[in-house]
């Protein structure tokens, strides 16, 4: 197939990766913005929790099925072209959204919106691993992970302040300023650092694992609602077919989409697994905890998403050192550690939930969000080093397609706990109570797993450490 050249460098690498990242987190931060505004929602569209919260879930599939076919959109579109690509469909998802007279604009919105995010995020991680050196990789990618990691928290802080100080729409109008001021300084600063081909596309996988990972979100989704098992049901056993078809077209088709091969590696599918689950309980806490303040604590809607606030700081401050930290001394160190807080976190959530203050729910996050955040991306980095290059950009497509599927799942799962209990002897706050202390044990039980998946991680992959 033909190429096309790459074109002359002229700026350092560091302006187009800075460029991207900044519109990844611009995308990121309005993702989970939205959170702490599902009470008013509810109220002005007359929606109930299990439909509303599809404004993050939507947005987190849309942002999953883009990233499906990252590797394909990188091998055959200009890195100009993408991000472009990128700003613009976040403009034309703002103003949408900001003008939307119903729920389902709204949503139609959200998802066009994503397209930013499923774009500009594997963008921006196949830049850096098409120029950084190994040795520097850690460090790289914690720059990356700043925006992943940091992003998400912040969103319901910033959507909290912007609907205690105006209304739920200035979320949009007051992040398109910065996507016009983004994307003229990426048109100047971002270059072509390796040859495009032109070459066929694979539609008919990508439409099987498409209808599979929707009727799994959809699926799970229902069990928000009454008898929702049989619908369930039927969503899964779905599910499962689609998901037997792409793999049997999968091998026997020659067309682009990604490799397969990569899930032959155990580097990978040890360090996948940890990492789609630390997204599970990030993006699922994220969406719990603003929601819990609100619903349990009595707590205004600014509150409900400050609370994050603090953890996000520090994980800021932290990201750099944690980069180094897997440069200088390997894996076990940050994955261990890291996990650790994680795991000890969800069991103090888990012991306190009936009956937490505000503060302490603040101190807990932090914490957490700290341990969570130095294992996270060093998941992905350590899985990324133990890759040959020509492995590299489909595992990046999919530890972000995994990631954005685990978060939408998180989402979902986290409504399903807050509203399983319905005891008629308890009131509403302490039913989302008991509720809530049920998914922080499901998320203990998550940090005892990852803690077996990095012993075989680190068993098979020892020779990198030593």
């Amino acid at each position: 197939m033909p190429k096309e050249t790459v074109s002359q460098k002229t700026n350092h690498p560091l302006l187009a990766i800075s460029a991207i990242a900044a519109m990844t987190f611009l995308g990121i931060l309005i993702e989970t913005s939205m959170n702490v505004t599902f009470p008013t929602l509810m109220k002005q569209f007359h929606v109930s929790l299990s439909t509303v919260q599809w404004v993050t879930t939507g947005y987190l599939l849309t942002v999953a099925l883009l990233m499906l076919v990252s590797a394909f959109l990188k091998r055959r579109f200009k890195n100009k072209q993408l991000f472009g690509c990128a700003v613009l469909l976040f403009m034309i998802g703002d103003v949408t959204c900001a003008l939307a007279p119903t729920y389902w604009l709204l949503l139609a919105g959200r998802l066009v919106q994503a397209g930013c995010v499923g774009i500009s995020a594997p963008l921006m991680n196949n830049i850096i691993l098409e120029l950084v050196p190994r040795n520097k990789l850690g460090t790289y990618m914690g720059f990356a992970n700043l925006i992943l990691i940091v992003a998400p928290a912040l969103g319901p802080t910033f959507g909290g302040a912007v609907v205690s100080l105006a209304d739920w729409r200035m979320i949009f109008w007051g992040t398109l300023p910065f996507a016009v001021v983004f994307l003229i300084l990426g048109m100047i600063v971002i270059e072509q650092y390796s040859p495009t081909e032109k070459y066929p596309f694979d539609w008919l996988r990508f439409g099987f694992l498409s209808v599979a990972m929707i009727m799994l979100l959809v699926g799970m989704n229902a069990l928000t609602l009454p008898n929702g098992i049989w619908h369930f049901t039927a969503d899964i056993f779905v599910t499962v077919v689609m998901a037997a078809l792409f793999i049997w077209r999968s091998k026997h088709s020659h067309k682009a989409l990604f490799r397969l091969t990569v899930f032959k590696q155990p580097a990978f599918i040890y360090s996948f697994l940890p990492y789609v689950l630390l997204q599970f309980s990030n993006l699922g806490i994220n969406f719990m905890l603003p929601s819990y303040v609100q619903m349990v604590n009595g707590a205004a809607a600014f509150l409900g998403g400050l609370i994050l606030f603090p953890g996000s700081v520090l994980n800021a401050a932290g990201q750099p050192f944690y980069g180094i930290m897997l440069d200088r001394y390997g894996g076990k160190l940050p994955l261990y550690l890291g996990n650790t807080f994680y795991f000890v976190m969800m069991g103090c959530f888990a012991i306190f939930a009936r009956q937490m203050s505000v503060l302490w729910v603040t101190i807990f996050y932090a914490i957490y969000a700290g341990g969570r955040a130095m294992a996270f991306g060093n998941t992905m980095t350590y899985g990324l080093k133990n890759l040959s290059q020509q492995e590299q950009n489909d595992a990046n497509a999919l530890y972000g397609t995994g990631q954005q599927i685990a978060g939408s799942i998180g989402t979902t799962v986290m409504a399903v706990f807050m509203t399983a209990f319905n005891s008629a002897g308890l009131s509403m706050p302490q039913n989302v109570a008991r509720g809530t202390q049920m998914a922080f044990v499901m998320l203990a039980l998550i940090g005892l797993l990852n803690y077996w998946l990095y012993w075989r991680l680190f068993k098979l992959t020892n020779k990198l450490d030593k």
